[in-house]
């Protein structure tokens, strides 16, 4: 029976080195191994999961160095346990086989699960805090605008004469169409409160 393995890592400045090495020593195939890399466990969507999802069959093991690895939320975890338990596939946490028929073993899933999606919801917590401060400071000053000011104004008067449309102007201007309208809206012009027409 196959060991299939799965790692995952929130950032791209993060390493998967520790995780495959992880998986190896658990017994996992280097070439058995799948991971997603900058994406958060939060996100049920991702590539290198469905992939190793893919590969169990009926009598494998899938193996993950630690629960938050698998999933950043209590009803993620909880679908994935299920999906594997109801195709005959073991769910190894580390050295740990997890057994969902054991009250014991489920307990301990569940707390897993929770402290993940506990330590998921922190991170965001503080990465909001953080950049409200930052934004505070005059630090976080957002996207720069892809049309410096002068030509936002020309864009603004270009419209307000009437002789070109939406489309004509994100192809004189080399922007989109949203865009456009962003622009119209910030810009004050002539008519400044005359209708934004297609």
């Amino acid at each position: 029976m196959t060991r299939i393995g799965y790692a995952r890592c929130s950032t791209d400045k993060q390493d998967l080195a520790a995780q495959r090495a992880a998986l190896v020593n658990l017994g996992v195939a280097e070439d058995r191994i799948y991971t997603d890399h900058g994406l958060t466990g939060a996100n049920r969507e991702r590539p290198g999961l469905a992939q190793a999802l893919a590969a169990v069959r009926e009598g494998d093991t899938f193996v993950v160095p630690k629960l938050d690895r698998l999933a950043r939320s209590v009803p993620d975890a909880r679908a994935i346990a299920a999906e594997l338990e109801a195709r005959d596939v073991k769910l190894a946490l580390g050295v740990s086989v997890h057994d969902p028929s054991d009250p014991m073993g489920k307990m301990f899933f569940n707390i897993l699960a929770t402290f993940a999606e506990f330590e998921a919801d922190l991170i965001r917590m503080r990465t909001r805090e953080g950049m409200a401060v930052a934004r505070a400071k005059g630090k976080l000053k957002g996207k720069k605008p892809k049309l410096s000011d002068r030509r936002q104004a020309e864009l603004r008067r270009m419209y307000d004469a009437g002789d070109h449309s939406i489309s004509d102007l994100a192809e004189v201007f080399d922007v989109s169409r949203p865009t456009v309208y962003r622009v119209l809206q910030r810009v004050s012009g002539q008519s400044a409160g005359k209708d934004i027409k297609v």
